[in-house]
């Protein structure tokens, strides 16, 4: 059972710490840290969570096997540097950060010191999404040419001021940060790397100062296309759709897998059942224990974030950017 404090106890803290509380038998949270402790003081109570007073306290902890990061993504970089000084396995929130160069550094730090550095894309961890992968890969739709994905919500209008993410400096290009870096995971696992983009975000509803309409046109190293949009001011949707020159293929709503082929029936499966957020979770006790690899490799992880750092500067200025 790897022991592990989780430092961000807010809504998504939460949430991985009760996806596996009382139900998983490789991974429990026995500690924690958060920027608000007295808002937290109930819940780690009922959950028998010793809550300490920083983040020094928690990774020096010698009881603690490995640290989970819930934390803002601006905290990500230190908080992961100072885990590999004292040999603690980190599991992190996405984005891993938002500097492309600060990602590779800690990737590089956990790796020279032997620690594992796993990424919370839960989405990798989808029946149908790793279906749609494969049906995109194994000749199902014929040439691929084409891929499409929209992943929105209504975030942003229920933020205030004092939000942590209501700022361009933790949510740059809005919903891209905080939802649209999932999607383009899931693009990265489909078609490979991102060759070039261009990008527009812009803000129409959100009361705060982010960004809620943004979305990008992408060129795969592959030759594929692609478009990515994601809307911060909405109705949730999850969608992403491949094409090929046998027909298409499209996850709708996470389970949803709908195939038609122009030649061919087709085909309409519910694949729900998954709690991804344990799956995840116990991917990393697996990696810990196991030396299991994965199911996020750190570099597609760095290259999302590279992706991120791209639209960026491209809805700021205008213009087409080529990523290396």
């Amino acid at each position: 059972m790897i022991r592990c404090g989780v430092a961000g106890l807010g809504r998504w803290g939460r949430v991985l710490v009760d996806s596996v509380h009382g139900k998983s038998d490789k991974i429990v949270f026995t500690a924690g840290v958060t920027g608000r402790k007295d808002r937290a003081v109930d819940y780690c109570k009922e959950n028998n969570i010793d809550l300490r007073d920083s983040y020094d306290e928690l990774v020096n902890d010698p009881e603690l096997d490995a640290i989970v990061l819930a934390t803002p993504h601006t905290q990500h970089f230190d908080q992961i540097i100072q885990a590999a000084s004292v040999g603690k396995p980190v599991f992190v929130e996405k984005p891993m950060t938002l500097n492309p160069e600060e990602a590779r550094h800690a990737a590089e730090t956990m790796a020279g010191a032997g620690l594992p550095l796993c990424v919370g894309f839960n989405r990798r961890f989808l029946p149908a999404m790793q279906k749609l992968r494969d049906i995109a890969n194994d000749g199902t739709l014929g040439k691929v040419i084409h891929i499409e994905g929209n992943i929105s919500g209504s975030g942003a209008l229920r933020y205030t001021d004092d939000h942590w993410r209501a700022s361009e400096t933790e949510s740059p290009a809005g919903g891209m940060t905080a939802m649209g870096v999932h999607m383009m995971d899931s693009m990265i696992s489909i078609m490979g790397g991102v060759e070039s983009l261009r990008a527009v975000s812009e803000r129409h509803a959100a009361p705060v100062a982010v960004d809620d309409t943004t979305f990008a046109s992408l060129k795969f190293k592959s030759g594929v296309t692609g478009v990515l949009t994601t809307m911060f001011a909405t109705q949730q949707l999850w969608r992403v759709q491949v094409f090929g020159d046998k027909g298409w293929a499209e996850v709708r709503d996470q389970d949803r897998l709908e195939i038609r082929l122009i030649e061919g029936d087709t085909s309409v499966q519910d694949m729900s059942g998954t709690d991804i957020e344990r799956a995840e979770l116990e991917g990393f006790a697996d990696t810990i224990t196991n030396g299991t690899p994965y199911l996020v490799p750190v570099d597609d992880a760095i290259h999302g974030i590279e992706i991120l750092d791209a639209i960026a500067r491209a809805a700021k200025d205008g213009i087409e950017v080529k990523l290396g």
